[in-house]
């Protein structure tokens, strides 16, 4: 099965409020493993780079100047993408920033139902923990020391996170980290007897209830 594992940086947080797409990655996995191909652009946003935006992914109005628009690279990146679901973590910020920049180029949204969020993913498998990608990534063992700053492509690389149930997490390119083996001891005679000792200070216990007690 393909796949593809999509991840954007832009100058601020909705296109509402007239920000824009300045980097796109796209990483090709097939049966769920990397194929080394990969879509990759950074884009003239056509504004000037908020400083918080900057602060967090390190694009400058100077390094961004030369680079082509978003409309410039829209069919490169449709058929990069061909009909392969999109992964993405918090797919719903990439999906309305790619149906704004695509609109804009005259080209047609991605249908919601190509969208595969692996916060939602996460949220089934680890109800109650932190999904953000830099805690995943820690639970999994994947290495985050590329990922000073975001990245579209060092983090459509890393996103490649197998959520599914029962199955083994792995990153592009990273190892699955092997389970640990279980620790088994057994209690001294010492520590047996204590433990007894314990249990038959509890009054009204509810296994005393059970057949064979």
């Amino acid at each position: 099965m393909r796949e593809v594992v999509l991840d954007t940086e832009t100058t601020g947080l909705s296109p509402d409020e007239g920000h824009r797409i300045v980097e796109v990655a796209a990483v090709e996995l097939v049966d769920r493993r990397p194929t080394g191909r990969h879509f990759h652009a950074y884009l003239n946003p056509g504004r000037p780079m908020p400083p918080e935006a900057a602060a967090v992914h390190g694009l400058t109005d100077s390094f961004l100047a030369d680079k082509p628009p978003f409309s410039a690279v829209a069919d490169a990146l449709l058929a990069f993408l061909e009909a392969a679901p999109v992964v993405a973590h918090n797919a719903a910020f990439d999906a309305r920033f790619l149906a704004f920049e695509l609109e804009a180029a005259g080209r047609p949204a991605l249908p919601p139902d190509r969208f595969v969020d692996t916060v939602e993913l996460a949220r089934r498998r680890f109800p109650g923990a932190k999904h953000s990608l830099d805690a995943l990534c820690a639970r999994f063992g994947i290495d985050l020391s590329v990922r000073a700053q975001h990245g579209a492509l060092t983090d459509a690389r890393q996103i490649r996170l197998d959520l599914a149930p029962g199955r083994t997490a792995v990153a592009s390119g990273a190892p699955a980290r092997a389970p640990r083996p279980a620790r088994l001891f057994s209690p001294t005679a010492e520590e047996e007897a204590a433990h007894a000792r314990f249990i038959e200070g509890i009054p009204n216990a509810l296994w005393r209830t059970l057949p064979g007690h």
